[in-house]
C-alpha cells in the first residue's frame, strides 16, 4: 500500500480515538493523500493554501491551546520554507506540532532540483528538542504514528508518499521511536540505513554475503535522537561503517553517526548519499544512479571499507 494511504488510513484511527488531534494542508491534499480525512472531519482539518509559513503558525497557535496539529506538504516547503517559523513559533515555543514532509530527497522524481530536498534533515536536526524520524515502510509507519501522537516534542516525518518495498513483514515487528532496529547480525561491516534505501541495503548484504562478507544492517528509522548505544555497540563489533541515506552526506544519517563514533568508537567509516549536490528531474532509478546510490554502489563501498578496516 502507498504510504500516503497507510498514512491517512492510520490518521484517520487516531482522529476517532483523539478528538485534540488536527490537520493542515497546503493546496498538496490530494497529492499527499489526505482528502479522506477533510471529508471525515471537516471542522478538524483545514487548507492553509500555498502559505506554508502560516501554516506552520497556525498550527503553533492551535498547539498553545492544546491540540495536536499535524501539518503536511511536500518536503522543501515543510522544512526549508518555513525554518524560522518551525525554529521560532514550534521549537522555541515548545509548541507539540507535527510535520509531515513528503518525498524527500531523490522521491521527487520528476519535480525536479526545486522539489529536492537534500538538506531537510541537516537543517531540522540543528533545531533543538526536534525529533526526526523516517519510515522505511508502510508497517514502520503504522505503528510509529501513535507513538510521535504520544511524544510531546516537536517532530519531523520524513516520508516516502507512494509504495515502498516490505522490510517488517513477519508480524512480529515491534516498533520503539528511540531506538533503531536490526535487521539482521554481521560481523564484518555495519551498514546504518534509513528510508527508501534500506531496502538496497538488504539487497546488497545479500550480494555480499555471498562473497563472504558478513554484513550487520541496522535501520536508523529515528535520526533525532539517535540511538547512540546500538551505534556503538555494532562498530565495537565490526570495526568499520557505511551509512546509506537519501540525503546530502553532509548533515544527515552519516554526519548524525560519526558524530557518535568520534566521541565513543572511531572506527573506519564511508557513505551513500548525495555528495553536496542540487537535485534534478528524473525517476528513482535513474537518479541512484546519477547520485552513485544503486545496490552496486553499496556494495563496492562495503567490500573496499572491509578490505582496508
Amino acid at each position: 500500500m502507498e504510504m500516503r494511504k497507510v498514512f491517512a488510513a492510520e490518521m484517520e484511527r487516531l482522529m476517532n480515538k483523539n478528538k485534540k488531534i488536527v490537520l493542515i494542508d497546503a493546496d498538496l491534499a490530494k497529492a499527499d493523500g489526505t482528502v479522506p480525512l477533510h471529508n471525515a472531519f471537516p471542522s478538524r482539518t483545514f487548507e492553509a493554501g500555498i502559505a506554508e509559513a502560516n501554516m506552520v503558525g497556525v498550527a503553533a497557535g492551535l498547539s498553545a491551546y492544546g491540540f495536536i496539529p499535524f501539518v503536511t506538504t511536500f518536503t522543501p516547503f515543510a522544512t526549508r520554507r518555513v525554518c524560522d517559523q518551525i525554529a521560532v513559533s514550534v521549537a522555541y515555543a515548545q509548541q507539540n506540532v507535527k510535520i509531515v514532509g513528503t518525498d524527500p530527497g531523490i522521491a521527487a522524481e520528476l519535480n525536479g532540483g526545486s522539489h529536492m530536498s537534500f538538506e531537510d534533515i541537516a537543517v531540522l536536526r540543528s533545531i533543538p528538542d526536534m525529533v526526526i524520524f523516517e519510515p522505511v515502510d508502510a508497517e514502520q509507519l503504522r505503528q510509529a504514528l501513535p507513538q510521535i501522537v504520544k511524544c510531546e516534542k516537536p517532530c519531523y516525518i520524513r516520508m516516502f508518499r507512494k509504495e515502498t518495498p516490505d522490510v517488517f513483514t513477519d508480524g512480529k515487528y515491534k516498533f520503539n521511536l528511540f531506538k533503531a532496529d536490526k535487521i539482521c547480525d554481521g560481523k564484518d561491516l555495519t551498514i546504518f540505513v534509513s528510508g527508501l534505501c534500506t531496502a538496497d541495503a538488504i539487497q546488497a548484504k545479500d550480494m555480499l554475503k555471498a562473497e563472504g562478507i558478513s554484513v550487520e544492517v541496522i535501520n536508523i528509522h529515528t535520526i533525532k535522537p539517535i540511538d547512540e548505544e546500538a551505534i556503538v555497540k555494532s562498530a565495537k563489533k565490526t570495526k568499520a561503517v557505511l551509512t546509506v541515506e537519501n540525503h546530502n552526506v553532509i548533515g544527515g544519517l552519516y554526519s548524525a553517526v560519526t558524530e557518535v563514533l568520534a566521541k565513543n568508537c572511531p572506527v573506519k567509516c564511508d557513505c551513500i548519499g548525495i555528495y553536496d549536490q542540487f537535485g534534478e528531474v528524473g525517476k528513482i532509478p535513474q537518479l541512484k544512479a546519477r547520485y552513485n546510490m544503486t545496490v552496486n554502489d553499496i556494495v563496492a563501498k562495503a567490500k573496499d571499507l572491509v578490505k582496508n578496516k
